[in-house]
């Protein structure tokens, strides 16, 4: 008998069954063909938010939850967050490998030359309301981007591919500020090819009547650590989205959109401003005793602490602690700062928070450092967005060149009524 193989019984029927295990896992179809007899559709594996369920291989990021481990194609995000810039991350995610002085530089130079919008793509962010949400102007823009770029539906041909990857990287943070901007009532401001990535994003973002906007180095590169971080996080709500909807051969800016529509939830993009909330609530250290009660009590929740995946640090959130040290000496430190290392030291060494393995993640400290570069809490989830955008289109090429993966359509139990006859309007109870 092959060890790498489970062996099921069926205790209905006295049968048993050998499955192969292959990675650490076995196909699902291998159930269907455990069945009563052969009028039976076979076993199904039910899997509400899919917690034990792989819906695919994947070869881009690696996380090992216990450990606290995450990387990207292998290498530690530990040292690509203090050695890459967020568009060489973003190379490494989408072709596997680390690029040279030429590749680099290339690709640096496309994404910088599809920032730029077309101008009736202004008009349309215009037709917002003042008060609309950037985040739902970012989702909707995006989307419109297909009807630009038709050709985007030949999804097939890998050098379109290529072409609409460099135009929703360049264009993303382009959208963002636009939509930032509008919110405030304030002319756009375009690309300027002469700075960094995350440079131009600044520039777009808060140039105001100087003729050449110089972005503060170390709020640069503090954006631009950030953007790493979330560069991409193995199968979560949005790539999983994201891969849903390009399963279906759909366009890559309407299965973006998706994906970004997927990151605008509370439980996914908007935990950051949650942990904001919850600060401000709490709003001195001194109440953080109290506050700790209610959450033992079950009256409230800790948020910022805790992860589907980790059970331990978040390796992400301690870069960024780190990286919040070098925000405030720019920008002044955060009062909301001393109750949210307060609250952690507590929590690290509380037996109720230990035993439930509830650390830091990722959204514990980003938006107290987006706040204190001037960004309101509406622009956060759009930040994430920009971030995220290599690791979706990530995901959406490996599903393309992937020969096991089809058009996505979960099977349900039905647990509804049984065949009933129609009954006429004059007839019923």
């Amino acid at each position: 008998m092959n060890e790498y193989s489970l062996t099921i019984r069926d205790n209905r029927t006295g049968r048993e069954y050998t499955v192969p295990i292959e990675n650490g896992a076995i196909r699902a179809m291998a159930l269907r063909d455990i069945k009563v007899d052969e009028s039976d559709f076979g076993l199904l594996s039910y899997d509400p938010g899919f917690v034990n369920t792989a819906s695919t291989k994947s070869s881009i990021t690696f996380i090992d939850g216990e450990k606290g481990i995450l990387r990207y194609r292998g290498y530690p995000i530990e040292q690509i967050a203090e050695k890459a810039s967020f568009l060489e991350t973003a190379y490494l995610i989408i072709y596997g490998k680390l690029p040279n002085q030429k590749e680099l530089d290339q690709w640096v130079h496309d994404i910088t030359h599809h920032t730029m919008l077309h101008e009736n793509v202004k008009k349309f962010i215009e037709g917002f309301r003042y008060d609309a949400h950037p985040m739902g102007i970012l989702i909707s823009t995006i989307a419109a981007l297909s009807t630009f770029y038709p050709e985007a539906k030949k999804i097939k041909d890998p050098e379109i591919r290529k072409l609409q990857i460099q135009r929703l990287i360049g264009k993303t943070p382009t959208i963002a500020a636009f939509a930032y901007r509008h919110m405030l009532g304030l002319p756009y401001v375009y690309p300027d090819n002469d700075l960094s990535y995350t440079g131009n994003f600044l520039n777009m973002m808060f140039k105001m009547t100087e003729l050449k906007y110089e972005p503060n180095p170390v709020l640069e590169r503090a954006l631009d650590v950030l953007f790493i971080l979330h560069a991409d996080h193995e199968q979560n709500c949005s790539a999983t989205a994201m891969r849903v909807v390009g399963s279906s051969q759909a366009d890559p800016y309407s299965a973006a959109a998706a994906a970004a529509a997927a990151l605008y939830g509370p439980l996914h993009g908007g935990a950051n401003e949650m942990v904001l909330r919850m600060l401000n609530e709490i709003g001195s250290v001194r109440n953080i005793p109290a506050y700790i009660k209610r959450v033992k009590a079950g009256e409230i929740r800790l948020m910022g602490f805790g992860h589907r995946v980790y059970k331990n640090y978040d390796p992400r959130a301690r870069i960024i602690k780190n990286i919040a040290d070098q925000v405030f000496e720019v920008t002044g430190r955060n009062p909301l700062l001393d109750i949210a290392i307060e609250l952690e030291r507590i929590a690290l060494e509380d037996e109720y928070f230990v035993k439930r393995k509830l650390y830091p993640n990722v959204d514990f400290y980003s938006g107290i450092i987006y706040q204190a570069m001037g960004l309101p809490v509406e622009m956060f989830p759009v930040l994430f967005a920009i971030g995220r955008m290599p690791g979706w289109l990530a995901q959406w090429e490996e599903l393309l060149n992937d020969p096991e993966q089809r058009i996505a359509r979960p099977r349900q139990l039905y647990v509804g009524e049984a065949k009933r006859d129609f009954v006429p309007i004059d007839q019923r109870e």
